[in-house]
């Protein structure tokens, strides 16, 4: 199949493959961020994940309905009043989640599972009640509609370049907040050693709960970047909650460096595999890879050292 093809047509090719790799990666580090927020930090296995996420779509999807019709001439800004919005949603539900919930169940992590998932069938049901059951899209602002011409066969889209800015900028944000700021350093403590920071005057309880609502409403704005680039339904997220797992624990749990890196393994190289190989293919060839390094290194690539 390459023989058909002229190494500048190949280059090409390659690039638009790494560049679709980047989009992935990009939609990776945002729905793994907040998942390593909880489960690295937290030690939470959240199964509903993917419905915080998928409620920051929504939101999205409501923000778009609402300017169109009520505000058309601020149509162009939408997006970003959505995102704040998802981020409040999805962090308020977060929050009373682990105030009614999670809270009491931070010595059985195990039961968080079972809980979470039972919560993730509830919160799929709602969202099949109030959208119904087939799946809904955005309508982009013009300035996010078409692509840069790079060279004479590259394009690039407008939208997976603005993920990718989005990207940076949350990424950056949570990594100054949690090593750079105070609210960072209790959250650690907590993680570490919770009994001793208690023991200090943090209020683990109140950090439980911020770094819970954090991490959802990081999904919330996964999940309105998410729009950008797929539809959205009440099961929507249960198809990207393995993956973002799989990233965390294949990064490192408690390193949002290793979350990084490992978004970035595993999207080029399910996009690289798809130009030779089917999607379905790809994808269980690069998980193959992955648990095949867990085992071998089953701390992650990234691990946390504790001073003792």
């Amino acid at each position: 199949m390459l023989g058909d093809y002229s190494l500048g047509d190949l280059g090409a090719i390659f690039a638009m493959q790494g560049f679709a790799g980047l989009i992935l990666f990009s939609v990776y580090v945002l729905m793994a961020l907040g998942l390593a927020v909880i489960f690295g930090q937290m030690g939470v296995i959240n199964m509903a994940h993917g419905e915080f996420m998928i409620l920051g779509a929504y939101v999205t999807y409501l923000c778009s309905t609402f300017f169109q019709t009520h505000l058309p001439g601020l149509f162009g800004v939408y997006f970003f009043v959505a995102m704040i919005l998802a981020f409040l949603a999805s962090g308020a539900l977060g929050m009373i989640v682990e105030w009614t919930l999670i809270r009491h169940l931070y010595k059985r992590p195990l039961d968080t599972l079972l809980a979470t998932w039972g919560l993730s069938l509830i919160l799929q049901q709602a969202y099949r009640t109030i959208f119904g059951a087939r799946e809904v899209g955005v309508e982009l602002p013009s300035w996010l509609i078409g692509s840069v011409q790079v060279t004479d066969t590259i394009e690039v889209p407008i939208n997976g370049l603005f993920v990718m800015a989005i990207t940076t900028l949350i990424t950056v944000g949570v990594g100054l907040l949690m090593y750079r700021s105070r609210f960072g350093q209790q959250v650690r403590a907590v993680m570490q050693n919770r009994p001793m920071a208690g023991a200090v005057g943090i209020d683990t309880e109140k950090v439980d709960r911020y770094t819970f609502g954090l991490g959802c409403g990081i999904a919330g704005v996964a999940g309105s970047a998410f729009t950008m680039i797929g539809s959205t339904g009440p099961t929507s997220g249960q198809l990207y909650i393995v993956d973002t797992f799989l990233i965390v624990v294949f990064g490192g749990a408690a390193s949002l460096l290793g979350t990084i890196a490992s978004a970035f393994s595993i999207s080029q190289t399910q996009s690289t595999l798809e130009f030779f190989l089917s999607g379905s293919t790809a994808k269980v060839l690069t998980l193959l890879a992955v648990v095949g390094i867990l085992m071998v290194r089953p701390q992650g690539l990234f691990t946390l050292k504790v001073r003792r």
